[in-house]
This record gives C-alpha cells, sequence and structure tokens, in this order.
C-alpha cells in the first residue's frame, strides 16, 4: 500500500499554522519513530484543548504521514475553516443521523488506501477534572477490527495549559512560554480481538486497550501516575443526579 502525499491544501494549512505554533510554543515531540512509513494505519489521540488538535496536527505533519481528522460536521459549514477541512479531506462526522456510518466508512476506505486515520476516542474534551484521558467510544476500536491496521497511541499535554478548555473564556495564556507535547507510542496489541464477533463487549474491550495505552504515554509524559480506572462522565453525571435528588428529599423532609 502506498502513502498518501501530503498535497497542496495541507502545504497551504502548514504555511498558515506552523509559524505561529513555532514561534509561541517550545515543542517536545517523541516517538515519532513508532509512526509506520507505509500502509495505512490509526492514530487514537486524547483530547484536552481547543488548541490540541493544531498540536497534534504539526506533531503528524512533520512526520510526514498526515492524518485525516474525523470532524463535526458543523465545522464543515463554516466557510475558511470548512474549505481547509474539504481541501486537507478530512472526514465529516453526522452525530446521531442517518449519515452517521458514513464517518466510519470514509475512514476504512482511507486505511485501506494506505492512509492514517486519527480518532479521538473520548469524542469530546475530556471532562476528567484532572485532565487525564476519559473512558473512549467504540468507533476506533470498530474501525481497527474492521481494518486490522496498526493503532497507535498518542498522547499530548500542554495545549491545555495554553487555553483551558473550560475557561469562561478560551483565551490563549501563552506567557509564561508553553511547551507542547506529543508522545506516540507503538501499536497497541489488538491481535485477541481479530477473530472474534464484534459485539458491544468485544468493542468495549478493544476499546479499554486503546485508552489504556494513550494514557499510559500521557503518564510518561506527565510524569506522574495515571488513575486506575478512567473517569467515566456519564456515570458520574449520574451520580451527580442521584446525590441532587438525595439533597432534595433530604431539604423537603427538613422542611416538613
Amino acid at each position: 500500500m502506498s502513502r498518501r502525499r501530503i498535497g497542496f491544501w495541507y502545504r497551504l494549512a502548514a504555511v498558515i499554522a506552523k509559524p505561529p505554533l513555532v514561534v509561541l510554543f517550545k515543542r517536545d515531540w517523541r516517538g515519532m519513530e513508532n509512526i509506520p512509513a507505509e500502509g495505512g494505519f490509526i492514530t487514537a489521540v486524547n483530547h484536552n484543548s481547543y488548541l490540541d488538535p493544531l498540536s497534534y496536527g504539526h506533531f503528524q505533519y512533520n512526520t510526514g504521514r498526515v492524518p485525516r481528522l474525523l470532524a463535526k460536521a458543523a465545522l464543515f459549514k463554516t466557510p475558511f475553516v470548512g474549505m481547509m477541512l474539504r481541501g486537507t479531506g478530512q472526514i465529516p462526522v453526522y452525530r446521531e443521523t442517518t449519515n452517521a456510518l458514513d464517518a466510519f466508512r470514509a475512514a476504512v476506505d482511507a486505511i485501506e488506501r494506505g492512509e492514517c486515520v486519527a480518532f479521538y476516542p473520548e469524542g469530546t474534551l475530556t471532562r476528567d477534572p484532572d485532565m487525564w484521558p476519559m473512558a473512549g467510544k467504540t468507533g476506533a476500536a470498530r474501525v481497527a477490527l474492521m481494518t486490522k491496521a496498526p493503532v497507535i497511541p498518542v498522547a499530548q499535554w500542554g495545549a491545555n495549559l495554553a487555553m483551558p478548555p473550560y475557561a469562561k473564556e478560551n483565551k490563549l495564556q501563552l506567557f509564561p512560554r508553553k511547551t507542547l507535547s506529543v508522545q506516540a507510542g507503538p501499536p497497541v496489541d489488538l491481535d485477541r480481538f481479530y477473530d472474534k464477533e464484534p459485539t458491544p463487549e468485544v468493542l468495549r474491550e478493544a476499546t479499554e486497550a486503546i485508552m489504556s495505552a494513550i494514557t499510559e504515554q500521557l503518564a510518561e509524559l506527565r510524569g506522574e501516575p495515571a488513575p486506575v480506572e478512567p473517569y467515566d462522565h456519564r456515570r458520574a453525571r449520574a451520580q451527580q443526579r442521584r446525590k441532587a435528588e438525595q439533597r432534595s428529599k433530604a431539604e423537603g423532609e427538613s422542611a416538613k
């Protein structure tokens, strides 16, 4: 299988994005040797800032293997951003619509053509209070088991310090100068899942293996141990609702 050429649009995006990234930030890039030189593959990346697609994109571009990212379909409707996304071959994701499966078909087709497809398995910015990866969604695992393509776990840190994910105003905090750290690890071992029916349980286990590999890379970047279990946003919200209901009930009883 061949490797995708970078092409005009990606080079244009690099001309626009790279100079400010180089000037405004320091870089700590590790593990480029784990990016396959040829053939289709998947990168699975953590997400902790609106800035980190640029951080990851800069890293991946410099490996010579440009990624096709799955991005929200709404972004393709904005004039300039949409033009760049279409020009660089990014893949629109139509959530909760009849077109939702189109993104996975496009991802499989791209991988089979020898391209790199990048997934953010968390599906959104992490809600973990300490910025560790959350429990992931199964899309990356589903495509990985369909294609048997290598899955490269990629962790990044630093973009969240320059642009905190849930600040009231998403303003860049440039000083002191931040370091954008990106680390790619060796392929995730998914061999044990390849001959199994892709049931929800199998997809969940494969997703856990992918998220664990990303978290391991992030722990190395941060130089600190990761939590034993990933943060589950849905479970946390359910617990918060139960606590709120218990407080409301207790307050109601005390008012009697």
